[in-house]
Formats: C-alpha cells, structure tokens, sequence
C-alpha cells in the first residue's frame, strides 16, 4: 500500500479538522489479508496538538469484502469504527527490560519524522473491526463435508452419519453377535 502521509509540520493550531475520502484502490489488499476494500474508505477525525503529542479522535467509514467461514462466498461488511488515538514521537528502545502494559499504551501510537501514516491507522482499524469468524449470516449452513455443496443454496443427497471411533471396540462386539440379553 503506498504510504498516506498526515504531514504533522502543517498543523499549527491545537485543534484541527480531517475529513477525506479515499479510493479503494488506495487499499490494496494481498493474499494474506483477510479482507478486501470494496467501497471508497473515508477517514474523518479531529486532531488536537498539545506540543510534541497529537491526539486524534474519529472514525473510518468503508465497506470491506469478506469471505464467508461456513460457505466460503464473499459477502460485504458494513465498517463504522470510532478511534481514539494519542500518537507521541518515535524514540529509539533503550532496552529498559520487560514492562508492564498499561491500558492507556493500547491506543498510544508513535508518528516518526513529524509524519503519521494514515494508512497504517486505517488498517488498523480495519482489522479491529473483523469479526473473529466471519459469516455471511448467523444463519449460513455451509458446506456439506461430503460433497461440498453450498447448503445455502441447494440440498444434498449425501448421508451423515459419523460415528465415534472411541466406541469401535464395544461395537464390533455387538455386531458379532457376542451380546447376551
């Protein structure tokens, strides 16, 4: 994805207005993403400056293309994501061993070169708001094991019946006729 810089030099106000609109293909998505922008993605936010902090507070609006995990067919996710963001300056480790995570440095970021990039934060926003398994429908019946028919769409004739392995000893006892009554 080519980077979207936010050029931090240019904001001299302690407060400022974002709102832009960006094509999908802004978003280029690899195989390893597990979505893809479908729908032009708009950023909109309101930036306050307190020295070398920047907090931005707003939301990411756009349609992302999913896979569904029952009946692989892609289906539309509807994104609406609010964020709160305090970027601070990049500084270099200085190795001060383990630390503990407090819940304020999970929505701190680091901007490097008076730059931040948006595209980053969008992303970020983007797989935030996945569900952990996507479905095209709470209702989606998937796939049949067997044949790989689209239960959705079409029935069946496969028969399932699965039986537990566990219970292969005790059943060919049975089926040998060893069984008293």
């Amino acid at each position: 994805m080519a980077p979207m810089q936010l050029d931090l030099s240019q904001f001299r106000e302690a407060r400022a207005r974002f709102d832009r609109t960006y094509p999908a293909s802004a978003f280029p998505t690899t195989e390893e993403d597990a979505y893809r922008v479908d729908a032009p993605v708009r950023l909109s936010f309101d930036l306050f400056k307190d020295g070398h902090q920047f907090h931005l507070v707003g939301r990411v609006e756009a349609t992302l293309g999913l896979s569904c995990g029952r009946c692989l067919e892609s289906y539309a996710l509807r994104v609406d994501a609010a964020f709160d963001l305090l970027y601070l300056p990049h500084t270099t480790n200085v190795g001060e061993g383990e630390v503990e995570v407090e819940d304020d440095d999970l929505t701190t970021a680091f901007y490097h070169e008076e730059e931040i990039d948006l595209g980053q934060l969008v992303r970020e926003q983007f797989y935030l708001a996945l569900p952990m398994k996507p479905l095209c429908r709470e209702s989606c019946r998937g796939l049949c094991p067997e044949c790989g028919t689209n239960l959705n769409t079409e029935p069946c004739n496969c028969v399932q019946h699965w039986t537990d392995p566990r219970w292969k000893g005790l059943r060919s006892l049975l089926d040998n006729g060893d069984r008293k009554d």
